[in-house]
């Protein structure tokens, strides 16, 4: 979950009043926050190796953990809102789109061009805000905080902030060749080319991670005001021409984006939690946005949504017995105003514009919950009469777990995913057609679900090898097969591999261990339908006549036997190894 940090005495001041560390703790808890830290910059930067970092202040912050789809409570405008209204300290404030002066939009006009890289732009205008060097902090990170969230890393939305005053509209958002962009980006000395900036940010420990967004497009998108001064080229950097600052009286905010729900989403975020600095509190002007088809949209939307839903619905879901009345009062201390609909037991929900976390009737039960304080939730006995007990499957794998540990075996985790090579030219064996593989594989290394534990064994080996032999590993975790008789078309299958490495090869190890867990299963040896028994067999993977298929009545269960010399090498081993794998599901 994201991580706020908040300035204690600047969080104090906007709640009105002064807690201690443990009573904000408890009140994080009871908003269904947490209370991660509390630190300050000096022992932040300690933690990083400064011993004695230099103009670092000792001031109290807050580190807060708030749910991911919580947005509006990503900076300390927000999160002071929120908690003020849950302690019935002030009402949630209404917020209102309004016409600029003189009736004449800010207008942003999209062309054509920029439909390969970002499509859509969205804006709006903060008119006579006054901030504060905190406020004007607090605006920069939730741009940052939005960025790494929502904005999932500026691939799907990117924010710009502009000085209204220093340019001159209309705006447009366009694409042009990076040859063709000039101008001076903020924080840079001189006006460069697109291209000259890409080779400046990719030492940049902050921006080269954006480069790639666009760096392969053949135009690269801009936004210019009406006598050519570059605002920004998103989503990388803006101009340094309409930077804003601490003295800015009026912002211009545009968002370009992949993704135009998300945009929208971004941009009344941020008109919602600043527009408390305007004069005109909580109201936010109008922008015009032109799209290359002519069609003229009129942004931030600031739309306010009802939704209804029964008191028994909340009180069923969460176990308690509430009014229509009481849940309301609940809800509306969660910035859900409420009320009851003709005194029935249905209630009209109100979800504002800063709540985009609402999506359902679930999210408002939810909020209702966190309302009424989980720990006041009263204890009850499920209305069932079954009894619990553990799968037999994994009661098996337990068991088998704890006695192969008792025999000087180590047990490993591997992944559940590997490359195509791992499960076959690496073991000299045709590609199995039951491999169920990756549609969209990030990497080469997980390309298909694993058809064996032995590469996963092989790997932990070769990563250890400076370890003392012999090297005795073994693993009881799930493979995946293609089966059309399921509903997915796949299934799983319980095994056990272990692997035996030494400088001799040591057959006669993973045979004893074989014996042993055959005895644990009370399988015995011999020809009969629930006895076992191993029977030579030619399979690549391993050594020539060193290779046996474990077999309980007529049913193969597995293979056991000695690495070939060429799989060693494929995964780095210079030692022997000898291997079992079984499945384990025919025992139960």
């Amino acid at each position: 979950m994201p991580t706020v940090s908040v300035s204690r005495e600047v969080l104090f001041e906007a709640l009105g009043r002064s807690y201690t560390d443990e009573e904000f703790d408890d009140l994080c808890f009871e908003f269904g926050l947490e209370l991660d830290e509390v630190t300050s910059e000096r022992e932040q930067l300690q933690k990083q190796g400064e011993e004695h970092p230099a103009d670092a202040s000792d001031k109290v912050i807050y580190k807060i953990e708030v749910p991911a789809n919580r947005y509006d409570l990503l900076c300390v405008e927000g999160l002071a809102r929120a908690l003020l209204v849950f302690k019935e300290k002030m009402d949630g404030p209404r917020y209102r789109c309004v016409q600029p002066p003189g009736g004449c939009h800010q207008r942003l006009i999209i062309t054509s061009q920029t439909a390969d890289v970002r499509p859509y732009a969205v804006a709006a205008v903060l008119r006579n805000i006054n901030l504060t060097k905190e406020s004007y902090n607090s605006f920069i990170e939730l741009q940052e905080k939005l960025h790494q969230n929502i904005c999932r890393k500026r691939t799907l939305v990117a924010i710009g902030t502009h000085d209204l005053d220093s340019v001159c509209g209309p705006f447009t958002y366009t694409a042009r060749a990076p040859q063709e962009i000039h101008f001076r980006a903020l924080n840079q000395s001189r006006e460069l080319s697109a291209p000259e900036l890409f080779s400046i940010y990719r030492t940049d420990s902050h921006l080269k991670h954006y480069l790639p967004i666009i760096e392969n497009k053949a135009l690269y998108p801009v936004i210019y005001d009406t006598n050519g001064v570059v605002l920004s080229m998103p989503p990388i950097i803006n101009g340094d021409h309409s930077k804003i600052s601490v003295n800015t009286r009026n912002i211009f905010i545009e968002c370009t984006a992949t993704d135009l729900t998300k945009a929208k989403i971004v941009l009344d975020v941020l008109v919602t939690m600043f527009s408390e600095y305007c004069d005109d509190q909580f109201s936010v002007e109008a922008a015009e946005v032109v799209e290359p088809d002519g069609t003229v949209e009129i942004y931030p939307k600031l739309p306010y949504r009802m939704e209804s839903l029964s008191a028994e619905y909340i009180n069923s879901w969460i176990g308690i017995r509430e009014s229509p009345d009481s849940i309301s009062k609940l809800l509306t201390r969660m910035c859900l105003r409420s009320e009851v609909i003709d005194n029935s037991d249905d209630l009209q929900v109100e979800v504002p514009p800063s709540r985009a976390d609402i999506l359902h009737a679930c999210d408002i039960m939810e909020d209702a919950a966190v309302a009424y304080g989980f720990n006041n939730i009263p204890r009850s006995t499920p209305n069932t009469f079954t009894i619990a007990e553990q799968y037999p499957l994994n009661k098996l794998t337990d068991l088998l777990r704890s006695d192969i540990a008792a025999a000087s075996y180590t047990e490993v985790l591997t992944f559940a995913l590997c490359s195509r090579e791992d499960i076959a030219e690496r073991l000299l064996c045709p590609a199995d057609p039951r491999t169920v593989h990756i549609a969209n594989p990030k990497t080469a290394d997980f390309q298909v679900a694993r058809t064996s534990l032995i590469p996963g064994l092989l790997k932990t080996a070769a990563a250890n090898k400076q370890m003392a032999l012999p090297m005795r590993l073994f693993e009881i975790s799930d493979v995946v097969l293609k089966d059309l008789v399921t509903d997915v078309g796949s299934r799983n299958e319980r095994r056990l591999c272990a692997l035996y490495c030494a400088r001799i090869s040591a057959f006669e190890a993973v045979h004893g261990l074989l014996d042993r867990v055959m005895q644990l299963l009370s399988t015995q040896p011999g020809r009969k339908p629930d006895e076992y028994h191993i029977r030579p067999a030619h399979v690549p993977t391993f050594f020539p006549g060193r290779c046996a298929e474990v077999v309980v009545g007529n049913q193969l269960v597995g293979t056991i036997g000695v690495l070939h010399p060429d799989v060693l090498a494929h995964f780095d081993l210079p030692f022997p190894c000898s291997t079992l794998e079984i499945n384990i599901e025919p025992f139960l």
